[in-house]
């Protein structure tokens, strides 16, 4: 089950050591203004029609959402010819592109140009376009019956200010984008279907673990510098002393099952094999297991008891952003009440270089022994 999940940045954040005139490949995300709700299209289809039927889970393009992909596909590879659609999902408010850029980029005078500036290109033609359309509509009028005008100045920007890019940089992961982007449709359709599940629900777990009890065990653990440890704990959700959390997916599972932390140490390697047994064993009983799958015994256990079809408690190294939503095969699994995916994180900007660092392992590790309230020891016990 080993995914990796395309990566969540803000609307504004580059990678600052790369140049945006090169070749490859970007995965571009453009949001229209959040005043104009679904404008672009709807969601259509079933759910249970199997990927390439007519039927399948799709968007219903309006006319807006019909000008918008003839601009890509069209208009803007006329302009820049060295840039390839490889593929997109139109959303009802928002859009997914991976570009393959297959030389340097510059104009049609031969001057160079940035990625940026392609993008900047295709929204303010998109705007235009959308301005002329409604000028062709029928003016509306006021109350003597004479025609209201709509000027250009009063009409806003079709998309919101930025973007967002991820540059896949190998052949996995340029795999895992054009899945996400493809699966754009039937997950929008599931989060439909699951309001209450597949929604990002903000600090609806009171973990009971302060941030005191929390430092105690961090000391204990020598789990790095006060000032390492200081950032870790300045990053967390926090209500009344106690750290919360956010979360995606059925919350039941935590309250309503024996729950067992999952988390495998080093001192523990010769007996990684007699913890796994045990762990599978208690799940196959109805325990669900908690872990923040870091370690590779811990990936090993939880992917593991997700193919037995046993339920799972996933906990995130980062928060999660507004339109935060899992890969397809954790959603669907969160729509089947068989994932919970929590964070105790703020989201912050990380780029993909950065390691997680031994505070936030360990402040995870603790928070796995919290929700179970049991000791991750406890797989020892006669």
């Amino acid at each position: 089950m080993e995914q990796r999940l395309p990566t969540q940045h803000s609307m504004t954040h580059r990678a600052a050591a790369h140049d945006y005139t090169l070749p490859g490949f970007y995965h571009i995300t453009l949001n229209v203004k959040e005043n104009l709700g679904q404008v672009l299209g709807a969601v259509a289809g079933n759910l249970n029609a199997p990927d390439g039927s007519t039927d399948a889970p799709h968007i219903v393009l309006s006319p807006i959402g019909q000008m918008v992909e003839h601009e890509l596909l069209h208009v803007l590879t006329a302009y820049y010819p060295m840039v390839h659609v490889d593929t997109y999902a139109i959303m009802p408010e928002h859009l997914h592109l991976l570009l393959e850029v297959k030389s340097k980029l510059h104009n049609r005078e031969g001057k160079p140009v940035h990625l940026g500036q392609v993008i900047a290109g295709y929204k303010y033609g998109c705007t235009k376009k959308r301005w002329l359309m409604e000028q062709a509509k029928p003016a509306p009028t006021v109350a003597d019956g004479s025609a209201v005008g709509i000027s250009k100045d009063s009409f806003p920007p079709l998309f919101a200010p930025g973007y967002c890019d991820v540059m896949p940089v190998d052949a996995k992961q340029l795999v895992t984008q054009r899945q996400y982007i493809h699966n754009n449709p039937r997950s929008r359709m599931l989060r439909m279907q699951h309001p209450e599940w597949l929604h990002i629900q903000r600090g609806s777990i009171d973990t009971a673990l302060s941030i005191s009890a929390l430092h105690g065990y961090l000391l204990s653990e020598d789990a790095g510098t006060p000032e390492s440890l200081a950032q870790a704990e300045s990053q967390l959700l926090q209500a009344d002393g106690t750290i919360t959390c956010d979360t995606y997916g059925n919350r039941a599972v935590l309250t309503d099952r024996r729950c067992l932390p999952v988390v495998c140490h080093r001192r523990d390697v010769w007996d990684y094999y007699k913890q796994k047994a045990h762990c599978l064993e208690e799940a196959a009983k109805g325990a669900v297991l908690v872990s923040a799958r870091i370690a590779k015994g811990e990936r090993e256990i939880m992917d593991e008891a997700v193919h037995s079809g046993y339920t799972v408690v996933l906990i995130a190294d980062n928060g999660f952003t507004d339109r935060y939503h899992p890969s397809a095969d954790r959603m669907d699994l969160c729509a089947e009440g068989r994932m919970l995916m929590i964070t105790p994180w703020q989201y912050r900007y990380r780029p993909r270089e950065e390691k997680i660092s031994v505070p936030v392992c360990k402040t995870m590790n603790c928070l796995a022994q919290a929700l179970c309230r049991t000791k991750d020891s406890w797989w020892q016990e006669p």
